[in-house]
């Protein structure tokens, strides 16, 4: 295991948040369950809205590009109205089933968690020693970007109704799934290049390896988290490794 990379080297940090900045749990038992227990009330009460056309029609494209799918459901039908909603909900409930990570679905569970955080439900689950690395970094002139698979917009709810109160302010940069698949190196140049420094002075955290070769295939520095809850990651992967950004200073 080799010594996590010196901060006075770089000039960001670009994090991944499930299993780095928040704990798995709370993506899958309180997130994921919320938006499916909300998905069809949520689309029923928006549908008729403009932005949620075009969000059914992104998901119905990719429903009929998605070769698994047309094995395991039935065909997309865009009338009645009705309809359309239904196979919206039941594309949704299949990609959930499958924790794939669709661009369209996740803007629908951002848009689903916001009514979330609004009445209270939600509040972002973040670990302890989040809120004063933040601060640490930002003392330190670091800047800070999120690359997640989930939307920007859930990104920005769950660091502005944490539990540690509104850190959003902290934060410089979102990155989502719009920019690119978070286990391909190309990703991460364009986030170098949208931060407008070099890879090799920012370092990504993440609770995946794959993410993290793909980060240094790039070119940037990279460090595991290896949280409570966190899966298994292979052995041998060369990528120092932190129980604690405590670690980071």
């Amino acid at each position: 295991m080799s010594a996590p990379p010196a901060l006075a080297a770089l000039r960001a940090v670009l994090l991944d948040i499930e299993g780095t900045t928040t704990p798995i749990a709370f993506v899958y038992d309180v997130l994921f369950p919320y938006a499916r227990r909300n998905l069809r009330r949520h689309l029923e009460q928006h549908a008729a809205r403009p932005e949620y056309d075009v969000l059914l029609d992104q998901l119905r494209v990719e429903c009929h590009s998605d070769q698994e799918a047309r094995d395991t459901l039935p065909p997309w039908l865009d009338a009645p109205a009705a309809a359309r909603l239904s196979s919206g909900v039941r594309y949704c409930e299949w990609l959930m089933d499958r924790d794939r990570k669709s661009t369209g679905l996740k803007e629908l569970q951002g848009r689903i968690w916001q009514e979330g955080y609004a009445s209270g439900e939600l509040v972002g689950d973040v670990f302890v020693d989040v809120p004063e690395a933040l601060r640490r970094w930002r003392a330190r002139q670091l800047r800070i970007g999120i690359f997640s698979s989930g939307s920007v917009l859930a990104q920005q709810l769950l660091f502005r109704h944490s539990s540690a109160g509104d850190l959003t302010g902290f934060i410089q940069w979102h990155f989502d799934t719009t920019t690119g698949a978070k286990t391909h190196s190309e990703s991460y140049r364009r986030i170098a290049t949208a931060m407008e420094l070099p890879p090799a002075a920012t370092l990504f955290a993440s609770d995946v390896v794959g993410e993290l070769d793909a980060a240094r295939e790039a070119g940037m520095q990279t460090v595991l988290l290896a949280r409570p809850g966190n899966k298994p990651q292979p052995h041998g992967h060369g990528h120092p490794v932190i129980e604690s950004f405590d670690l980071l200073r």
